[in-house]
């Protein structure tokens, strides 16, 4: 059996939304008792929802499925204003968990909107939080982008103001290049104050940039259907690496050792450690030696609970 190297990259796995977000369930669980309704999945990990099942939060795709007057939860990737107004109507005790950055664009997209705007969202179509922002300002003033072709397609009018805001789990270069093409075509969009693609996203395809300059062969755990998981894939292979998404260590093909002698392993930000330690044992068991971390950041940020999750001494969480 050949052997090689496994590089680890750091950070990697959950982020301090997806760390908010799934405490926000264990405490309305403690808090109100099962079943705790949450409308889409909590975070785009099965082994995370899984969890969270058995611990008895319920997940349903629409408000309507859930009982009038029940504790409703609102997943990290954020919702519409429609969707708030159907769970009020529903008299729901309505919790929301959507990530304090994703809060951010929603803000601001309806901040530029009050000013006139003509707003363009970069993002991908159908993912909950392009859906969720989408829904912050009234139907069809804010036009989906998804490439950069898309913005020679765009129908403006370059008379008025136009501004744009971002999904935060994109590729930070394919963002920008598609933010270039933008202000070529309109040389006075305005952009956020700051960037909207989100700390961690950033940081985990800079550390997976790291890894491809020196690895031959870069794993991802992440869910399908996670964006941000789907972008670290996507920059290795674009770094000129070899790149396969696995859910979990029983996705990994021992044919992709072929020829490796390192081998770079990483995690989405909706992914739990739990499933890092797996891989790493699955990798040993065919030639994998000497585990070394690769650190490119160091992650501090905190968020804090909804207020009706706080303790009575003020805790914000972990």
């Amino acid at each position: 059996m050949r052997s090689f190297q496994i590089l680890l990259a750091a950070p990697r796995g959950f982020c301090a939304g997806v760390d908010r977000a799934i405490e926000i369930v264990e405490r309305a669980l403690e808090r109100f008792g099962a079943p705790v309704y949450v409308r889409h999945e909590i975070v785009h990990n099965r082994h995370v929802v899984e969890q969270l099942r058995r611990k008895g939060a319920i997940f349903v795709e629409e408000v309507e499925e859930i009982p009038e007057g029940a504790v409703a939860i609102f997943s990290a990737h954020g919702v519409s204003r429609e969707v708030v107004a159907r769970a009020a109507r529903r008299r729901l005790v309505a919790i929301d968990a959507t990530c304090p950055l994703v809060t951010k664009v929603h803000r601001e997209a309806d901040g530029m909107a009050a000013k006139g705007r003509q707003l363009v969202l970069i993002g991908h179509a159908g993912h909950p939080e392009v859906e969720g922002t989408l829904g912050q300002v009234p139907a069809g003033s804010m036009t989906l982008v998804e490439r950069v072709e898309d913005v020679a397609a765009l129908r403006l009018d370059p008379g008025r103001p136009i501004a744009y805001v971002t999904q935060t789990t994109l590729s930070m270069d394919d963002t920008a290049a598609i933010v270039a093409a933008l202000r070529r075509r309109f040389p006075g969009i305005e952009g956020p104050r700051q960037e909207d693609i989100c700390y961690a996203t950033q940081n985990r395809q800079n550390a997976v940039k790291a890894l491809a300059e020196r690895c031959d062969l870069i794993l991802v755990l992440g869910a399908p259907n996670s964006s941000n998981s789907n972008r670290l894939q996507e920059v290795a292979r674009e770094s000129g690496v070899a790149s396969h998404l696995l859910e979990s260590a029983d996705d990994f093909d021992p044919a992709w050792l072929e020829g490796v002698a390192r081998v770079g392993v990483t995690a989405g930000a909706s992914a739990p450690e739990t499933l890092v330690r797996e891989l790493v044992f699955t990798l040993e068991e065919h030639g994998g030696r000497g585990v070394e971390t690769l650190d490119v950041a160091e992650e501090r940020v905190q968020f804090s609970l909804p207020p009706e999750l706080r303790d009575e001494e003020g805790s914000t969480g972990n």
